[in-house]
This record gives structure tokens, sequence and C-alpha cells, in this order.
């Protein structure tokens, strides 16, 4: 009995119509319709075409929005449109500092030059890409730049992370602004395609294939975590002229190769239309003239010192001889 009663305490009759209520979110049909509001994995979850990083909160990753091509196929230097324009001027371009602004900032607004090339590069490892710009970097500086009767500028554009900015500026010794835009968006927007298609050797690639392959696994390597952080390893760049705030020669790389030959780029900017100076073949040729430099004078040195040591024993002088900084002055006395 005394279990009855506490059966009528825990649900009285008035509670009863609200416990009618209550009941209606748990029947199947609403429990069915909770589950299809749940995120769906296949979106969620990262792919293989997407980045392995986290990209600006501004400027989401592109979630398969870009067919993937291989090869030369659906790739044109066709000008963009006034509307694929509109789409990228606002996206934002991120600097080593990761300080964003809009794209549109390097080509119009106050302050820069009228004529702008923006070379879009593949990721941050890329050996490829590094030749070209070792190449450009010998070939045009931006003095020469900026006292054509247009003054241009160069600003380089990469898809991987801005913390790698640094790295990459270093190993290519690139004078030229590098920018960082991770989301692909640009890439997207503008034309530029995906491929693995390495093609025929450009002229502006002086050293081999195998080099550039173990300089940018070790690069790599040294990062440690950052060694997935370059940007997408099939995106492919290009190159693209603006004046005066508008779009005026395009060229878009076919292959991981595909860079617009640095003979065209300066015949295009009004440098000259003479084939480009030859730089030292092997990516560290300052580091290896320094090298050479402090040999020859240690070896001018040791001439002097010998030279010295010989005078001195002819002339019978018992009076050590003081060498001083410079290989070509000798100091010394000789007693009768």
């Amino acid at each position: 009995m005394a279990t009855i009663e506490t059966k009528d305490s825990a649900v009285p009759p008035a509670a009863a119509p609200a416990s009618h209520t209550t009941a209606v979110p748990l029947s199947p049909p609403h429990s069915s319709g909770h589950e299809e509001t749940l995120p769906k994995p296949s979106m969620d979850a990262y792919d293989i075409n997407t980045p392995p990083f986290s990209p600006a909160s501004d400027t989401p990753v592109l979630q398969k929005e870009q067919e993937d091509f291989e090869g030369t196929v659906h790739v044109n230097n066709d000008l963009p449109t006034e509307k694929d324009l509109s789409k990228v001027e606002d996206l934002l371009i991120l600097d080593a500092q990761g300080k964003s602004r809009p794209f549109k900032e390097l080509y119009d607004a106050s302050g820069v030059a009228p004529r702008q090339l923006i070379i879009f590069i593949r990721h941050f490892f890329c050996g490829n890409c590094q030749e070209y710009l070792r190449t450009l970097a010998s070939s045009i500086t931006p003095e020469s730049l900026l006292a054509l009767p247009t003054p241009t500028s160069i600003t380089v554009i990469g898809c991987g992370r801005p913390e790698l900015i640094p790295m990459y500026t270093e190993a290519t010794g690139c004078p030229f602004p590098i920018y960082a835009e991770p989301t692909r968006k640009l890439y997207d927007h503008l034309g530029m395609t995906r491929t693995f298609d390495l093609g025929s050797k450009p002229e502006y690639m002086q050293t081999n294939v195998l080099i550039n392959s173990v300089q940018s696994v070790f690069q790599g390597l040294k990062t440690g975590r950052k060694a997935l952080k370059g940007g997408d390893f099939k995106q492919v760049g290009g190159e693209f002229l603006f004046e005066h705030g508008e779009c005026t020669w395009v060229h878009r790389m076919k292959t991981t190769r595909g860079h617009a030959e640095v003979s065209e780029i300066r015949q295009l900017l009004g440098l000259d239309d003479k084939r480009p100076p030859m730089r030292k073949r092997w990516s560290h040729g300052i580091k290896m003239e320094k090298q050479q430099n402090r040999r020859s004078m240690s070896w001018g040195r040791l001439r002097s010192k010998s030279k010295g040591a010989k005078e001195l024993e002819k002339s019978g002088s018992t009076t050590p001889v003081e060498e001083e900084d410079s290989p070509n002055r000798i100091v010394g006395s000789g007693t009768a």
C-alpha cells in the first residue's frame, strides 16, 4: 500500500497533461530529425584535397570547389574578368608576421607602384619555384624596376602558411615582398590549376631535379612540425601584370616548372630583350665565393710570410718579422 501512495505522489493528476506533451520530442520522427541536423563527417573531416593546416578564419579552405585537373588541361592565359577580380580583391593575404591585407592593396592602392607584377608560386618547399626566384633575383633588382619609365614592383605569393616566409626568403635570396595565401581561393578564382606534371626543363632551371628534390626534403626536415604547412603540393601558380589597377597580362603555369621565362619577364617589363645573365649554378654560390676569398687571403699571407723569411735569411737578420692583417704589407727590420 505504501508503494501505491508513492506513485500517486510522484505523478499528480495535474501533471499528467504536461508529461504527455514532454513525451513528443522523444517520438521516433523527431529523433530522426535531430540526427539529420548533425554535421556531415565528409564536410568536416580532412581528406587528401584539404591542406593539412588551419587557415585564416576570414577565408575558409576550399571544399572541393576546384576541379582537380591533371597535366595541362583547361589552362589558358586569358585575362581575368571584372567579375573574377571582384571575387578576389577583398581576399586576405598574410605577411611573415601573420598580418593580413586585402589582395587589391597590392596593385590598386595609394603608395604602390603603378605597375605590379604578382608571381604566384607553388608550396614553400618547391625547389622549382625556388630556382625560379633565384634566377629572377639575379637578373632583376628592385632598383632597376623603380628606374623604369613606369615604376614597377614585383610581389610573390605562396599557398603555404606565413610562418614559412622567412625560411623561403633565406633559401631563395628573394629581394621582393613575399606573402602567403593558404586557402588557395586566389589561385582558384584567377584560373590557376593543380597538377604533378613536371613538364620540360625551362631555361631558368640551373640545377637538376635530384638536387632540387633533396633540398626540398632537407628544408622540410629542418622546419620540424612546419613540414606539412608548406602548402598544397599539386597547386601551381602563374604571373599576373597589373597596370594602374587593371590586369593587362597573364601567364598561368601548366606544369610544376611552367613559370614564364625570366627573359620574357624582362622584355615584358621593358628592361631589355636580351638573355638574362647567368648566375651561379649552385644555389649557395655566394657562400662558396666568400670561402674562396678567405682561402686566397690565407694563401697570400702564407706567401708573404715565406717571402719575408727568405729575405731575412739572405740578409742574415735575426729580428723576427711582424705580420699585419694586410697580406701585402710586411714589417721587419734588419741589422747590419
